[in-house]
């Protein structure tokens, strides 16, 4: 299961991408000689030699279609997994999840402070824009603009935060009213807007029109929800060993969720479905989306 199942292709560019995202976090992230440090320290932990690098390898994988720039294409993923990054710092905060435990060791807020992993997310989130505005991100103005448009769409009221405030509502009322349909907002919102937005990003450095990209937000839509399915599945069936996080946690608090709605095996059987659409969705590409492919049997086939 996992990492295990990541064979070949899909193997080798996840090591890939999470050695060159590593690399530019490195970069990005000197730690300064005052007072500073602390917070830019608790930035790095959160950023560098942990996670999966789906998202900037959903970025990369899509821009590769359109002949993109690799080093371009991987910087624009850093923006999107310093989002995420930043939204898994303050998930974890006691005033939210109260998680001890992201990818296997402490979580920011206990290996430093509640304010600065406050702070490090804070940053995180302004790391994101400062990558994409700079003119080493592209040489085109309007592709830097638009690539920030999406990002921040993703990120706010209309996109993750929206959905983490849903959750928290939903958590709030044990899950009353909260049906299969409502469920499937959230998530989309959630989960699905940041997975949508790394796919989008590859289309606009591949400079793909707008109304081209209908194919690709349905395949980031369908991967979307297939990944929240496969979360839930994890939460109630998986091994916390292997996923570096505490599980079970849905199911004690309450929360309405895609297994709790429709039982595990229609929960799974409907993942699958959902990765089927979504490599449907790719049919107009050849060889070179096999990447895409594979990423998206992936998400229901690991274990973490």
């Amino acid at each position: 299961m996992g990492l295990k199942l990541a064979d070949g292709l899909l193997a080798q560019e996840l090591a890939r991408v999470q050695g060159e995202v590593d690399a530019q976090f490195d970069a990005l992230l000197p730690v300064p000689g005052d007072r500073r440090a602390r917070l830019v320290e608790a930035m790095r932990y959160a950023v560098i030699g942990g996670g999966k690098r789906l998202r900037p390898l959903l970025t990369v994988a899509t821009a590769d279609l359109f002949g993109v720039d690799r080093e371009t294409s991987v910087r624009a993923g850093c923006a999107v997994e310093a989002i995420h990054s930043y939204s898994l710092i303050h998930d974890d905060l006691p005033c939210m999840d109260d998680d001890a435990m992201r990818h296997g060791r402490e979580t920011t807020h206990l290996a430093f402070d509640e304010a600065t992993a406050v702070l490090a997310g804070d940053s995180l989130h302004a790391l994101a824009f400062e990558i994409l505005i700079d003119p080493a991100m592209s040489g085109d103005p309007f592709t830097r603009c638009e690539l920030v448009e999406c990002l921040a769409r993703a990120s706010g009221h209309a996109g993750m935060a929206g959905g983490q405030m849903m959750d928290m509502i939903a958590e709030e009322e044990g899950g009353e009213g909260f049906d299969l349909q409502a469920i499937t907002r959230l998530q989309q919102l959630k989960t699905g807007a940041l997975l949508g937005a790394a796919v989008e990003m590859g289309a606009i450095l591949g400079k793909l029109a707008r109304e081209g990209r209908a194919h690709l937000h349905a395949y980031s839509r369908d991967i979307g929800l297939a990944f929240q399915i496969a979360d839930d599945l994890l939460d109630v069936e998986g091994d916390e060993a292997k996923a570096g996080k505490a599980l079970r946690k849905d199911a004690d608090a309450g929360k309405a969720t895609f297994v709790s709605l429709m039982g595990a095996d229609a929960a799974r059987a409907q993942a699958r479905a959902l990765v089927d659409q979504a490599i449907g969705h790719l049919g107009s590409y050849g060889e070179e989306a096999e990447l895409l492919r594979e990423i998206a049997r992936f998400i229901v086939e690991r274990d973490r």
